[in-house]
């Protein structure tokens, strides 16, 4: 699966949706360690959107989190506002759907 390609539009759109979401993952000082990576899968497989809370990281840490977070589970940043990140990846069956 590759990462999604999303227009401005569709960004905005999941941001407004991301508003009202509750961090379901919190990133600490481990950083994007695989038990991490491997929440996030999961937590991309079941849910689309996925906000992410950074307990202790600067915003040049926080940002190279968010870059490699991306990366590897194979998902689109949405946006990163302080230390909340917005993550977002299709449902395999939406993507199969549509093909």
């Amino acid at each position: 699966m590759s990462t999604p390609a999303l227009t401005g539009a569709e960004k905005s759109r999941l941001r407004g949706r991301g508003q009202t979401l509750e961090a379901t993952l919190k990133v600490g000082r481990e950083g994007a360690s695989p038990s991490v990576v491997s929440a996030l899968r999961t937590l991309l497989a079941t849910q689309e959107l996925v906000k992410v809370r950074y307990t202790a990281a600067d915003r040049d840490e926080r940002e190279a989190l968010n870059a490699r977070l991306a990366e590897t589970t194979d998902s689109c940043l949405v946006g990163a506002v302080g230390g909340t990140a917005l993550f977002f990846r299709p449902r395999a069956t939406d993507a199969a759907s549509g093909a």
